[in-house]
């Protein structure tokens, strides 16, 4: 097992998509959804909408993967041969062998296409088995309930809600909190994630 080196390029791919580490000239491969897509923003603490936002939104995570405090990645789907959104690790911790997982959105036409599944598989394999972490967590708006479905439909263990424990755009924000970890990735998880990306996969492809 390694530790998650934020120095390194990694790229996880499989034949639906391919993650690679955020670039500063993806903010043009991006842009497209920050002066299109404003309700994309809705639950996001930085939003990224409009041109201005998009340059900071990424200049602020390379800078966090620079200061060894996330690792963002850009999400190009395969299929449609086009960039689809962006997810990333933060909050990574060696000493308790553990990350979060989040940060993620996708284009409106990339949402529930399969898309999310296989970015997760990669990523939660990745995490469990490349870095040998024992736990993986996720957090939302809890008011966000389309992406608090898809954190359960990948096998997430709602833990809790945290009161009031960041500020958004619009005032105080509750976040839900999920979970993942290393014995129910190798236990169920893994097996029942991927058989779930072999099956949207195949509808996807007879739409």
């Amino acid at each position: 097992m390694e530790k998650l080196n934020f120095k390194k390029t990694y790229t996880l791919e499989n034949e639906v998509v391919q993650l690679r580490p955020l670039l500063p000239s993806d903010v043009e491969e991006l842009m497209v959804f920050a002066m299109n897509e404003p309700t994309l923003w809705d639950y996001s603490l930085t939003p990224a909408n409009g041109r201005d936002n998009m340059t900071q939104y990424i200049i602020a995570a390379i800078n966090d993967k620079e200061l060894g405090k996330s690792y963002p990645f850009i999400v190009f789907d395969k299929r449609q041969n086009k960039y689809a959104g962006s997810t990333r690790f933060y909050d990574y911790s060696t000493v308790h062998n553990t990350t979060q997982l989040g940060y993620t959105w996708y284009g409106q036409e990339f949402q529930g296409t399969g898309l999310n599944k296989n970015c997760k598989y990669l990523l939660l394999e990745f995490a469990f088995e490349k870095l040998g972490l024992d736990r993986v967590e996720f957090r939302a708006d809890n008011d966000n309930t389309r992406s608090i479905a898809a954190m359960k439909s990948i096998g997430c263990t709602f833990e809790g809600v945290l009161r009031s424990n960041c500020a958004s755009v619009s005032g105080r924000r509750n976040s839900i909190v999920l979970s993942i970890l290393k014995n129910e990735w190798f236990d169920s998880i893994k097996a029942k994630l991927k058989q779930q990306c072999l099956e949207e996969n195949e509808r996807y492809l007879n739409t």
